[in-house]
C-alpha cells in the first residue's frame, strides 16, 4: 500500500451530484471505504473536508480546495474537466481522472435513434398522436419517411463515440466517411477517413452529419453557414457533441429555410434552452435536454473507473485510468 494514500478502511468518498444515484450504487458492491452523498452546492461545500476522495462534476468550485484538507484524489463524473484548477491540483498533491469513455456506447445510440427517428419521421408521428392525427398514405416521395440503406453518414470526430456510431450505421448497410486529426488511428469501420482541414470535402456527400468532437478552439463553430450551404437538401445534422460545435443561428436559418431537412439535437450553446428559442417550434428538429449520454449504466461506469483508480493508488501505481494531474 501507497505510503500517501490511506486503507480502504481509513479512506472517505465524498459523492457530489444533483441527480446521479452515486451514494446507492455503490452501496451495492459493499464497499470497506468509509462513503456519503451530497445533494446541493451548500452541503458539498460543508462536508468536503471529511473527504479523502471526491467524486464530483456539477458541485465542483475552486473555493473547495481551501476547506478540503484532507483531499488526495478528485473522480470527475463527467469526461469534461476545464473546471478544475490544473495547476493547483498539481501543487497540493491532489490527483485528478475523468469519465472519458462511459457514456460511448450510450452517445452513439443516442445519435443513431436520432438518425433514425428523424429518417422514419418518428418525432411528427408523435406530434401527430398527440392531435389525434392519422396521417395518410403520401403520394409525394419527398415527404414519404426513408431508409437508412445505402445512405452515407459523416462522422466528424472518430473518437470512442464516432467509432461506436460507425459501427452502429454499418449495421445498416451505410457508408461510412469520417473525419480524425489521425486518421490511421481511426478504431471505428469506415470507408474513408481524412483529417478535419477536409471536411468540406465529405459534407456534400453526407445524408447524415454527425457531429461526435470534443469542444477545442479548432471545432468551436465547425458546422458553420458555409457546411450547412454545402449539404444537401435532404440532408440531417444530428449533435451530440457540444453546442458551440454549430453556428445556431445559422442552423437556425438552414432549418427554417428548408437549406436542410432537419436536425437532431442534445447539447445547446446555453442550457436549459431558452423557452424563446426557435428550437422548440421547428417542426424537421429532434430536442434532448442534454442526455444523450444519461441511462441507467452510467453511475456504473464511475464507479468502476473510481474502484480501479483507488486500487491504484493504494498500491503506489504512478498512473491512473483517465489520468489528467
Amino acid at each position: 500500500m501507497s505510503e500517501g494514500f490511506p486503507s480502504a478502511v481509513n479512506t472517505t468518498v465524498h459523492f457530489a451530484h444533483v441527480a446521479y444515484r452515486m451514494e446507492e450504487r455503490y452501496a451495492l458492491r459493499s464497499p470497506k471505504v468509509n462513503y456519503f452523498q451530497t445533494w446541493s452546492a451548500e452541503d458539498t461545500m460543508n462536508r468536503i473536508e471529511d473527504a479523502d476522495v471526491f467524486v464530483v462534476s456539477g458541485y465542483w468550485a475552486n473555493a473547495l480546495l481551501e476547506r478540503a484538507t484532507n483531499l488526495k484524489y478528485i473522480q470527475s463524473i463527467g469526461a469534461g474537466y476545464d473546471q478544475f484548477p490544473l495547476d493547483e491540483l498539481k501543487q497540493r498533491g491532489i490527483r485528478l481522472a475523468n469519465a472519458s469513455g462511459v457514456n460511448q456506447n450510450a452517445v452513439a445510440e443516442h445519435a443513431m435513434s436520432m438518425m433514425l427517428g428523424l429518417n422514419r419521421h418518428i418525432h411528427t408521428g408523435r406530434d401527430n398522436q398527440n392531435t389525434h392525427t392519422w396521417r395518410g398514405m403520401l403520394g409525394d416521395l419527398t415527404l414519404r419517411e426513408d431508409e437508412l440503406l445505402g445512405k452515407t453518414l459523416l462522422v466528424v470526430g472518430m473518437g470512442a463515440i464516432g467509432s461506436r456510431l460507425a459501427r452502429f450505421a454499418k449495421a445498416f448497410d451505410m457508408r461510412v466517411v469520417a473525419t480524425k486529426r489521425d486518421p490511421s488511428t481511426a478504431a471505428g469501420p469506415s470507408d474513408e477517413v481524412v483529417t478535419p482541414d477536409k471536411l468540406g470535402d465529405l459534407v456534400p456527400e453526407a445524408d447524415f452529419v454527425a457531429l461526435t468532437c470534443p469542444l477545442t478552439p479548432e471545432t468551436t463553430n465547425i458546422v458553420d453557414a458555409s457546411v450547412l450551404n454545402a449539404m444537401k437538401p435532404t440532408a440531417y445534422l444530428i449533435n451530440v457533441a457540444r453546442g458551440q460545435c454549430v453556428d445556431e443561428p445559422a442552423l437556425a436559418e438552414a432549418l427554417k429555410s428548408g437549406q436542410i431537412a432537419g436536425a437532431g439535437i442534445d447539447h445547446f450553446w446555453s442550457e436549459p434552452l431558452e423557452e424563446d428559442s426557435i428550437f422548440w417550434d421547428l417542426q424537421n428538429v429532434i430536442v434532448t435536454p442534454h442526455t444523450g449520454g444519461e441511462t441507467r449504466l452510467y453511475e456504473e461506469r464511475v464507479i468502476d473507473i473510481l474502484d480501479d483508480n483507488l486500487g491504484r493508488l493504494r498500491n503506489g501505481e504512478a498512473g491512473l485510468r483517465n489520468e489528467i494531474v
